[in-house]
């Protein structure tokens, strides 16, 4: 007989669980750098945020398995589309998905030009050269984001803070607001005016596909099978610098 050991704190710590852990594999790629004499070893780290990306997403999802478990759930089944409302879920995913886009798009051409003055720079700050293999171990990013990063934040916190605070509106907003807040730190490069843009850029976004998996929790797989697509071509700036 499986019991429930769910504790509230659990929710407020994988609120915060991922922006900690990029933080943590940037910091311990840094001291590789510098055990290894390079110079400037924080700024360098910034080049190579996909494999802190990759290591916090298997580190997450290592943490969704085990506080469903826990739970006496199973984190697969909230991953599962549903043939029960499956037509209403294509007719729900594919109409928001008219008012999604240009949410998701808008701020891609806006920020960049509006904060920097060129829509380049904050491109040439993040995608810097890496050498082939670490692009063919990047093809880790998209696939191991899509059942880390939306799962945590609206599969498991979400629904959670919910029934703690006896607020889903409130807790859509907190949920989304940090799933926007962790792109600081993804990578964190110490110049104010890319925190800036990473902090707005997503923010959009996270209260869009928040907002939507609050109305309709069924969506949630539809929604990292787009995340999975979106990263591949996010994947794709590196083959097109």
């Amino acid at each position: 007989m499986q019991t429930n050991t769910y504790k509230p704190i659990t929710t407020w710590l994988m609120l915060i669980s991922r922006s900690l852990l990029f933080l943590l594999f940037q910091g311990l790629i840094t001291l590789l750098l510098f055990v290894i004499g390079q110079e400037h070893p924080w700024e360098e780290s910034s080049r190579w945020w996909l494999f802190a990306v990759i290591l916090a997403n298997l580190v997450s999802i290592f943490l969704l398995v085990r506080l469903f478990k826990a739970e006496g759930k199973r984190y697969l089944d909230i991953l599962r589309f549903s043939k029960a409302t499956l037509g209403k879920d294509l007719l729900w995913f594919f109409g928001s998905s008219i008012i999604g886009l240009p949410i998701m798009a808008a701020p891609m051409y806006i920020l960049p030009t509006a904060i920097f003055g060129d829509s380049m720079i904050p491109v040439n700050m993040m995608f810097r050269p890496l050498p082939l293999w670490a692009l063919i171990v990047g093809f880790l990013f998209p696939l191991t984001i899509a059942f880390a990063e939306l799962p945590t934040y609206f599969g498991y916190v979400m629904p959670r803070l919910a029934i703690q605070l006896k607020n889903g509106w409130v807790a859509w907003l907190i949920a989304s607001f940090f799933l926007g807040f962790q792109h600081i730190f993804l990578p964190l490069i110490l110049d104010e005016r890319f925190i800036l843009y990473r902090l707005v850029l997503y923010l959009p976004f996270a209260l869009f596909a928040g907002l939507l998996l609050k109305l309709r929790p069924s969506l949630l797989p539809y929604f990292m099978v787009i995340h999975a697509l979106i990263d591949i071509a996010t994947l794709s700036t590196y083959w097109m610098l």
